[in-house]
């Protein structure tokens, strides 16, 4: 294999975008993989400790664009290369703006009426970036990550005095008066405001909403951080607060993992203090709750189906179908594991359904080993090497240090499939599909190749694997709900609705149990 690699001077470039370069380079053949990145320190170093460059340029810094690629040759990769012009081509969808603006200022003051502002830039231009934007009295989707948590608290801080929100860092996803931001699902305009600080989480609980059959005033995603006893909660709070006196929002649902319990009750009581009913799923958490309208749920299926229920005024949750023969072929695929295959594999493109799945998981099966485990015990010694019973997020830093994220990429998760299911132990592979905005084009057709090798391997050496999977999304995604699924039920995948749904099934198959 061949390193090589190129320098763009000044030639700055969204993370999101970077994440599609990545993606497209990766997809070439000969490539085994690329990366498109920002020449920050820490992401020098990064490419440098993956492999994809061989010592650190001099002059490089954050402004410029790196390209990086691992091929077969160096010809090959200096070909890759040569494509960077035409994948750095904005993409003709039909209404596009030729205006660039060289600084925040230039743009914000050519667009008045705006009042959100996306930034997405280095960590370490970022805070300039969303003071800014506070400022000029904007919300501020922050993709960017990287923040400390004092810088995190100083800006949240600054934007609840003018009653903003500070969406961020690391904020993945949000959807804002039915316009998504970063990774997010088309979803119907509906009575239900939700509030995340989890992105797959959010796209999990609006794409169910959906498909159940309501929808969603506003989805805003909080970041990773903001429910932790650091933060305090500020930009949920003052996202309750907005939710409160919103009109069209009649059910709050919130999502995350576990608050800290002085956080937890300051979103409680401002909960409470709305008036209007609440579910909250904090995954993991064995909180409760006396009043009548705060509603907790264990599983984002099961927050979606009482959110609904509420919004609908119904006495009954609604229902979810599954299919009507999918308790058949369960059984079908117990009766076809070996008595030695005994341990389930997860492989996750999103975080949170790798966490809620552990959650579903463990009274099945017992301890689960993860690289972000329920429990510390649990963790992996080397991500690279499951033990037992393992959940994988290869979303994590340490899996996309100089590759895309799996939701864009399916080269890691594949390599990631053939590996586990080499395994003679191994009965069951779980894994997740997620649509919408800039996730692949193709993502379950990304994966088909792996499965059907992996399947191959399996019967030649006398065994048969059993693949779980969830897709998701919705019918108006780009991708089509229904086309996804039916290309993995055509190899034989066995797909369920929910994430929930998909991991107590795949559960029971590995632990034999009554379907």
């Amino acid at each position: 294999m061949a390193i090589v690699s190129t320098i763009r001077k000044n030639h700055y470039q969204d993370s999101m975008k970077l994440m599609q370069i990545s993606q497209k380079l990766s997809a070439l053949e000969g490539i085994k993989q690329a990366s498109a990145i920002m020449a920050t320190e820490a992401n020098l170093l990064m490419l440098k400790e993956a492999g994809l460059i061989e010592k650190l340029p001099e002059s490089a810094g954050a402004n410029d664009l790196i390209i990086a690629i691992e091929a077969k040759s160096a010809e090959i990769g200096n070909e890759a290369i040569e494509k960077l012009d035409s994948l750095l081509m904005p993409t003709d969808i039909g209404t596009t703006s030729s205006v660039k603006y060289k600084s925040f200022e230039t743009a914000s003051n050519a667009l008045p009426g705006a009042n959100v502002a996306i930034v997405s830039v280095p960590g370490e231009y970022a805070k300039l970036e969303v003071a800014k934007a506070i400022t000029k009295g904007l919300h501020t989707f922050l993709f960017s990550d990287n923040l400390t948590i004092e810088e995190e608290v100083e800006l949240k801080e600054r934007a609840r005095e003018k009653g903003l929100l500070v969406m961020g860092p690391g904020c993945g996803t949000s959807i804002i008066n039915g316009i998504g931001l970063g990774f997010s699902n088309i979803v119907n305009s509906g009575p239900i405001g939700v509030i995340a600080a989890a992105g797959t989480g959010l796209q999990e609980v609006t794409s169910l909403v959906n498909n159940i059959g309501s929808g969603i005033t506003h989805g805003i995603g909080v970041g990773g951080r903001d429910l932790s006893e650091q933060v305090g909660g500020i930009t949920t709070l003052e996202a309750v607060k907005l939710l409160h006196n919103d009109e069209s929002t009649e059910v709050l649902l919130l999502v995350s993992k576990p608050p800290s319990k002085g956080v937890a009750e300051k979103i409680l009581s401002a909960a409470k203090e709305t008036g209007k009913p609440t579910v909250i799923c904090f995954l993991g958490s064995d909180l409760k709750s006396q009043d009548k309208d705060i509603y907790f749920a264990s599983t984002l299926e099961e927050a979606s189906l009482r959110a609904v229920q509420l919004a609908k005024k119904a006495n009954k949750k609604p229902r979810i179908k599954s299919g009507n023969n999918w308790k058949k072929l369960a059984q079908k695929s117990i009766q076809s594991l070996h008595s030695k295959q005994r341990y389930i594999r997860g492989l996750y493109s999103g975080g949170t359904l790798c966490y809620e799945a552990q959650g579903v998981l463990e009274p099945i099966l017992g301890d689960i080993y993860s690289n972000a485990p329920l429990d510390k015990r649990y963790k992996l010694k080397d991500s690279n090497k499951s033990e037992r019973h393992s959940l994988l997020d290869l979303g994590e830093e340490e899996f996309t240090v100089g590759r895309p994220h799996p939701m864009i990429d399916a080269n890691l998760r594949s390599q990631r499939l053939l590996q586990e299911a080499s395994k003679s132990n191994v009965a069951v592979i779980l894994f997740d599909v997620v649509l919408g905005y800039v996730a692949s084009p193709d993502p379950a057709g990304d994966l088909l190749p792996a499965i059907r090798e992996a399947k191959k391997r399996a019967k030649k050496n006398g065994r048969n694997l059993v693949f779980v999977s969830h897709v998701c999304g919705t019918d108006n995604d780009p991708q089509g709900l229904a086309s996804q699924e039916d290309k993995l039920r055509e190899e034989e995948v066995l797909v369920f609705p929910t994430n929930a749904l998909a991991s107590r099934v795949a559960g029971m198959i590995t632990a034999r149990g009554d379907i």
